[in-house]
């Protein structure tokens, strides 16, 4: 007897279905309440089935929400449905794809891969052959209908389709598909490039075997009439290039001239995923050779394609000159994440190595429209490429660009500038000749009576910002800060967002060059300060950190001071313990406090006692939360770690008079605990600040050592690579300040530390900072560490050689020599590599150099003329050079 409905119940079901269309939240409320009542009753789900596949009588929306209500309860509690439910539901599903709606269908759609992902292909083996079956019916929305859900399905659950679990059911599906590309109507062929194409990247076995047959299907579609068929189709190509660029070579230059014409698809979704086979294409070796001929076509069509179209203008308000005064929504202001601190080392001709983790954030030229578009991605086509092609893009553009460049209308002249900036990294070279023309022309569109040209000025100027500062300062770099000071207090808040981003940048690259105008721009930010709505504080907050980057101590003057600190101190006052825009405020005054040094000494207190507070504070939390997780939320453990790293700022920029703060804290304690937290950042922070507190008041740390020992040892797992860094750093700093107190520790931590630097592929930072440590270990405890010598003395002399002579290199370097007079034989076989690194030094201390003088010439002694002369031989030149001037050998 097959279940039918009760009267009664399938009244309440409807009448639900309609209070939940309501917009009252009071309704809505009810709704949900009742819901969970209903869901008591097992059948419940079988009036949600029957409403929307019987109920003809009701209309579309309540039918579809019925099976959307329904979807939900099978994702929450699916597994708890009585067998004949769930048949039920399963069979009804299949004997309506067909449904005349198209609504409809989508949502049994839905329905289905949702049933399906919940573990039930397996236990519904019908429900492939049968929807692969549905597919041959005459009735186009039955076939239409199984598509959908196929191709849902396909998106949901590839990776199990392409398993022994099913019998690999590809094996039929991918040539059931392949039929259905030339199927009379365009959603049916849309539909079947759409579920192969879910199979490309993890290169499914059915359909590498049908490879050949694929393309050929796709290049018979090249000239659909229909945009969703093209666009699947250049969706296609993008990912075989990727996976199978094999195949599609022999064909590539008639797929370059199809991608060039679909670049240019009146529709501009298709122009969208054609265009994006340029970004592919440059990552691959093939790229210049076979892209070469047809720059001169492609070209152009980039550049046409980085226009803002007219819907990017309209909600860009790109006619609303003047905003400053609108506050920001809340949802306009993207999460911002802080980035706990890595203790890294100075390199020889350079700051701070970068390499590693940089921020990749300087395309963001409209960000509001976060969401992809053609003139991102076309700009974005164009750097790349230009990384690619380098000079030989330059004959291609330079005719255009005059023409962008003056051009009367200003969307043309606002994407002839992105053009510029786009091209900024990899043309740089060959642009130089034109600079000294075309830098005044975009500082003069820096008062362009249009904010969108303004702003984009703002941008590509920074990305030349190296080429600026390498001039003589009156020449462009002054002109250019001036303009930018005047744009970061722009009537309008995309143009101050952009222009404070760009002096940022220029901060970086002028660093010291900047430290005659600091009055100046120390009141121009301040002002913004007064100036700013909601999201571009967080900006400034940054370029004024990043300024005290980059003046360093400079900034350590009375009359900055005055002008710097009280908005700051403001800010600091008015937020409050919970709010994250502490987070940049925190990062910022850590910056500040490293670059004023002492001149902080006046605001420490309030600062020091809030991040103490704040740690303490997500501590207790975090412990309310583990013992009572119902209870309470978790706490958000960003604001401990920004704490953290604001007090190592302090620390370090305090050395010496951060002594009364520790000694009137309970930091020490707290610090225990973070160490110790589940969470990798909270532990990097921990073991940063923990780095900074010995060199500036060892007196509070020392009487933890015992206990802190044995947690940093545990933390010496190059898993987290910045967890491990920092607590090597830290361990090599602790060794310093102990000396031979350090020797019941040495066990504790240097198998690991040996292990570390012989493991392959470890980064250079952590390669650095564990050779500084086991130098420290051994300087200190020479007997412990010196019978090891031979484990590590080849990679501790290869990460070494490029550092920059300073304190920590000094230090480590004393320890091997002491190693080496304790077990000179630990050092014989791989003696270059010593003479090497030993030859890094351009400076070393008169003590060091005497150290150095007898280690080699004791070697020499000891081997004789006649050996040494043919050891010496292996030398490069450079280096037999510098060792026979600097040391006589």
């Amino acid at each position: 007897m097959e279940w039918q409905p009760d009267e009664h119940g399938l009244q309440q079901v409807l009448q639900l279905l309609k209070d939940s269309q309501s917009p009252n939240t009071a309704t809505q409320r009810a709704v949900q309440q009742k819901l969970e009542q209903l869901n008591q009753f097992p059948d419940f789900n079988n009036y949600l089935i029957f409403v929307l596949t019987r109920l003809k009588t009701e209309d579309e929306p309540t039918r579809s929400l019925s099976g959307l209500i329904l979807k939900n309860n099978v994702k929450a509690h699916y597994q708890n449905f009585p067998q004949a439910v769930a048949d039920f539901i399963k069979q009804e599903c299949l004997n309506n794809i067909g449904d005349p709606s198209p609504l409809i269908r989508a949502t049994i759609g839905i329905l289905i891969t949702t049933i399906a992902s919940k573990g039930e292909l397996q236990t519904w083996p019908e429900l492939l052959p049968q929807l692969c079956n549905l597919l041959n019916s005459e009735d186009y929305n039955t076939c239409e209908g199984s598509f959908g859900a196929l191709q849902k399905i396909c998106e949901d659950s590839s990776e199990l389709l392409d398993s022994d679990a099913l019998n690999r059911p590809l094996n039929i599906m991918i040539p059931k598909f392949l039929q259905f590309f030339k199927h009379c109507s365009p959603k049916i062929r849309s539909h079947a490039i759409a579920c192969v194409n879910q199979f490309i990247i993890s290169r499914a076995q059915a359909l590498m075997d049908n490879i050949d047959t694929f393309i050929e299907s796709l290049f018979a579609l090249a000239g659909d009439e229909d945009s969703e068929v093209r666009k699947n189709v250049c969706r296609a190509l993008v990912m075989l290039l990727e996976v199978r660029i094999d195949r599609l070579i022999p064909h590539m230059h008639s797929i370059i001239q199809y991608m060039l014409q679909r670049t240019q698809d009146p529709d501009e979704n298709v122009a969208l995923e054609a265009c994006e086979f340029w970004l592919t294409l440059a990552e691959q070796p093939i790229c210049k050779e076979v892209l070469s001929g047809h720059l001169v076509q492609l070209i152009p069509i980039l550049v046409n394609g980085m226009k803002y179209s007219e819907i990017d203008i309209i909600l860009l308000k790109g006619d609303v000159e003047e905003d400053e005064a609108v506050p920001d929504s809340e949802q306009d202001i993207k999460p911002r994440f802080h980035k706990s601190r890595t203790v890294t080392l100075q390199h020889e001709g350079g700051e701070g190595e970068e390499g590693e983790d940089i921020d990749e954030d300087d395309d963001d030229d409209d960000d509001t429209l976060s969401d992809w578009n053609l003139r991102k991605c076309s700009a974005a086509a164009l750097d790349v490429l230009a990384n690619v092609f380098r000079d030989e893009l330059l004959p291609h553009l330079l005719p255009l660009l005059k023409g962008l460049l003056f051009h009367p209308d200003w969307v043309i002249k606002e994407s002839g500038i992105l053009v510029l900036g786009a091209i900024a990294e990899g043309c740089m070279q060959c642009m130089v000749p034109y600079l000294p023309e075309l830098i005044p022309h975009l500082i003069q569109c820096l008062c362009d009576k249009k904010a969108l040209v303004r702003s984009i000025a703002c941008w590509t100027l920074s990305r030349y910002a190296h080429w600026v500062v390498s001039q003589p300062p009156d020449s462009y770099l002054k002109p250019l800060m001036t303009e930018l000071l005047k744009r970061i207090l722009d009537g309008n808040k995309r143009v101050q967002e952009a222009a404070c981003s760009a002096f940022a940048t220029l901060e970086e690259e002028a660093c010291t060059e900047l430290v005659p105008y600091l009055s100046f721009i120390l009141d121009t930010l301040v002002f913004a300060f007064g100036k700013y709505q909601h999201k571009n504080l967080l900006i400034l907050y940054d370029a004024i950190g990043t300024l005290a980057d980059s003046v360093g101590h400079h900034l350590n003057q009375p009359e900055y001071i005055q002008k710097l600190m009280p908005p700051l101190i403001q800010k600091w006052n008015e937020l409050k313990d919970e709010d994250k825009d502490l987070f940049p405020l925190l990062e910022c005054l850590s910056s500040v406090a490293t670059a004023l040094q002492s001149g902080f000494l006046p605001y420490c207190e309030p600062v020091y006692q809030r991040c103490v507070t704040l740690v303490q504070k997500t501590l207790a939390q975090a412990m309310m939360y583990n013992q009572h997780p119902d209870q309470y939320e978790a706490p958000d453990k960003d604001f401990m770690i920004v704490a953290l790293d604001l007090l190592s700022g302090l620390a370090e920029g305090l050395g010496g008079h951060v002594e009364q703060l520790v000694a009137r804290s309970n930091i020490m304690t707290l610090l225990f605990q973070c160490m110790q937290d589940t969470m990798p950042e909270v532990r990097q922070s921990s073991f940063a600040l923990l780095g900074d507190l010995t060199k500036a008041c060892f007196l509070h740390v020392k009487p933890c050592i015992a206990e802190f020992m044995p947690i940093l040892g545990i933390n010496l797992n190059p898993e987290f690579i910045s967890v491990c860094n920092n607590a090597t750093w830290a361990i090599g700093e602790i060794s310093m300040q102990m000396g031979a107190e350090m020797q019941p520790y040495v066990g504790l931590v240097l198998n690991h530390l040996v292990e570390i630097i012989n493991r392959p592929n470890t980064p250079k930072t952590l390669l650095e900072n564990t050779a500084i440590t086991i130098g420290r270990l051994g300087y200190v405890c020479p007997q412990e560490v010196a019978p090891m010598l031979q484990q590590f003395i080849r990679p501790w002399c290869t990460s070494l050689r490029n550092i920059r002579d300073n304190e920590e290199k000094d230090s480590a370097f004393r320890g091997i020599c002491v190693m080496i007079g304790v077990n000179p034989g630990g050092v014989v076989q791989d003696f270059i590599f010593f003479c090497d690194a030993v030859a890094s030094w351009v400076n070393p201390k008169d003590d060091l150099r005497d150290m150095f003088y007898k280690i080699l010439h004791g070697f020499k002694d000891q081997v004789g003329e006649d050996n040494w002369q043919q050891f010496s031989e292996q030398f490069p030149p450079l280096l037999k050079e510098r060792l026979s001037a600097c040391y006589g050998v």
